[in-house]
């Protein structure tokens, strides 16, 4: 049931027809932190960097067995492809910088490719997880080159996500431009806006973000493959340095290029901590728009009450009838993970010594989970909220009406002394501004609707006559 395999540390079982080797095994004893998978997105990239990587040396004729480097060639594949996700058994979180992972890989597609060619899992004579599947590299040129990797695909699914969810506000926009309502600001009545003004801010401000995470891979594919330990490209051929981020760029379709400067690339970090901050600023927005989701849509009936959010299920296990606002609250909570990630990557990145960083495991858990909190509340908080609101235009209206803040729209036609005057003189005869200007016969009503239309609320300033 079980083989033996060999390292330096001596000898140690694994199960005899595991994709995995001693590595792996002693990885798994070593570090039962979260019992968190690494993400399939990692591996993915990892399959395609050790086909860059094979495929680069077999074209420098490393290996004159052409069966061997098609097997090769093709369990590379399958894990890009994601069928072999199973097999890497390592936790994500983990010390080494990521050597774990790397010789997880290694072992998985030496074993992968020894059953294609007929043979057992083990058998390291024909392929070698460190000669052949790691030839020319270190875990500290292809980790970081598939976190990147990784990190531009999920991207890639972010970005349509916020585009549908900007999209999804800007229809709301259209749908609430004539429901004119009270701005707040510090909580307290302030001017007239309309509901579908305030709807058009959160699309420019997802919009932003949107531009912002797009540029992020501008950020990311610039890589240090071929730098091996160091950056100084240390048992490898030079040939295979200045080839294989082509080959990758190839594979993937994707504008990698090789870093200028393969020792900076590989001690320093930052730009993992600039992405995240990119990412953070998103959460920020969708924490912000959440909030204020739930603030309009509070009560119903005892709060603001002027939207109506969709129920998703029923809000309590005492109260018959309480729906609550799950989506913004999940969205939220999913915001401030992101904020919080944000912060452990910068210690994570700050953290490096020297030539290396040995901390990027931890930078890959929080900056693939982040990407991916995202990208599902982007898609639940514009399916499940944003798509199936609606407004309650009377509720609006009738705040509209009982607020002073109606007063300020009619500053172009009676100036700032007479509205400070109506303003008061609401609150002590405790009537509308509407009652008192049309009691003094200071406006018309035709005149006072022209001056708190939706038109008139939304102008940018007044021109005078």
């Amino acid at each position: 049931m079980y083989r033996t395999e060999t390292d330096a540390l001596g000898t140690t079982e694994v199960p005899v027809e595991a994709l995995y080797g001693i590595h792996t095994a002693r990885a798994v004893a070593n570090f039962p932190f979260v019992r968190r998978p690494v993400p399939s997105g990692m591996i993915c990239a990892y399959g395609l960097v050790k086909q860059a990587c094979i495929g680069t040396c077999a074209d420098l004729g490393c290996w004159s067995d052409a069966a061997k480097v098609d097997a090769m060639l093709r369990a590379c594949g399958q894990m890009a492809a994601g069928s072999l996700d199973e097999h890497i058994r390592v936790d994500l979180m983990q010390g080494g910088a990521g050597t774990s992972l790397n010789m997880n890989v290694n072992e998985v597609l030496a074993n992968c490719a020894l059953q294609l060619l007929g043979e057992r899992p083990g058998d390291y004579g024909r392929i070698s997880p460190t000669e052949d599947i790691n030839r020319y590299q270190s875990t500290n040129d292809t980790f970081p080159t598939a976190l990147k990797l990784a990190a531009i695909v999920g991207i890639r699914q972010l970005e349509p996500q916020l585009v549908a969810l900007q999209e999804a506000f800007q229809q709301k926009e259209k749908d609430f431009a004539d429901i004119v309502k009270v701005a707040r600001t510090e909580y307290q009545d302030a001017v007239l806006t309309t509901l579908g003004r305030q709807f058009g801010a959160w699309a420019e401000a997802v919009n932003r973000d949107r531009w912002r995470v797009y540029k992020c891979v501008e950020r990311l594919r610039v890589v240090n493959l071929g730098g091996t330990a160091i950056g100084t490209g240390l048992a490898a051929e030079r040939s295979y340095i200045f080839g294989v981020t082509d080959r990758l760029r190839e594979l993937t379709g994707m504008g990698f290029a090789r870093a200028e400067n393969l020792l900076e690339a590989t001690q320093n970090c930052d730009v993992f901590v600039e992405v995240s901050g990119i990412l953070k600023a998103c959460a920020a927005s969708l924490l912000k728009i959440s909030g204020d989701l739930r603030l309009l849509a509070s009560g119903p009936d005892a709060g603001l009450g002027e939207i109506r959010l969709p129920a998703r299920q029923a809000g309590s296990s005492i109260m018959p009838g309480k729906v609550n606002p799950v989506i913004p609250e999940a969205v939220s909570q999913a915001a401030m993970q992101v904020m919080g990630n944000d912060g452990v990557i910068a210690q994570a990145c700050a953290a490096g010594s020297l030539e290396l960083n040995p901390f990027l495991p931890l930078v890959a858990a929080n900056l693939l989970d982040s990407i991916d909190l995202l990208t599902t509340a982007c898609d639940i908080l514009r399916r499940h909220c944003i798509e199936g609101i609606e407004a309650n235009p009377d509720r609006c209206r009738a705040a509209v009406e009982a607020s002073t803040a109606i007063v300020t729209a009619l500053l172009p036609a009676l100036g700032y002394d007479q509205c400070g005057r109506l303003a008061k003189a609401a609150k002590a005869q405790n009537k509308t501004i509407r009652q008192i200007v049309l009691e003094e016969r200071l406006l018309t009503e035709t005149q006072f609707e022209q001056l708190i239309s939706p038109e008139a609320v939304c102008r940018l300033g007044f021109v005078r006559k």
